[in-house]
This record gives structure tokens, C-alpha cells and sequence, in this order.
């Protein structure tokens, strides 16, 4: 068992299916947890600063498909202009 740091909230967590960093979710309030110890199982308020930096990275592949595409048009333009010759 475990302590919601946020709303105090009994969680129930197995030292054994956990591993310190692992994220977990409070079933009571929601708040995202971040274990920092696994025995006993202590757990602290995850940072919120991880997350949007893994959806900046998202963003980042997306921009690098939408370049992709453009140069492949390019290209399929320049075919065309052989072809209208």
C-alpha cells in the first residue's frame, strides 16, 4: 500500500509490479505519481514538464513527415513537366 501525496488516498500498489519511476495514476483524484522508492512503495507528484516534452518531441517527427511530403511532390512535379515535353 501506498499514500496518494496529493489527496492522501490509500493506494494499492505491489512493491513486486513496480519499478522506481514508473508512472501511476491516484484512482481517487487522478493525479499522475511517479514511484521514488519501491520498498516501501513511496510515491511523489510526477513532472508535469516530462509529458509535454514528450508531446514536443511528437510534434517534432510530425513536422519531419509534412517536409517529407513536400519534397516527394517536388519531385512528382519535375516528373511532369518531363512528361509534358
Amino acid at each position: 500500500m501506498a499514500t496518494c501525496p496529493e489527496c492522501d488516498a490509500e493506494i494499492e500498489v505491489d512493491e513486486f509490479d513496480v519499478d522506481k519511476g514508473d508512472l501511476i495514476s491516484c484512482p481517487e483524484c487522478g493525479s499522475n505519481l511517479e514511484v521514488t522508492g519501491t520498498s516501501p512503495v513511496e510515491l511523489e507528484p510526477a513532472d508535469e514538464d516530462e509529458d509535454e516534452d514528450d508531446d514536443r518531441d511528437d510534434d517534432d517527427d510530425e513536422d519531419i513527415d509534412e517536409d517529407d511530403e513536400v519534397d516527394d511532390a517536388d519531385e512528382d512535379d519535375s516528373d511532369r513537366e518531363d512528361w509534358e515535353e
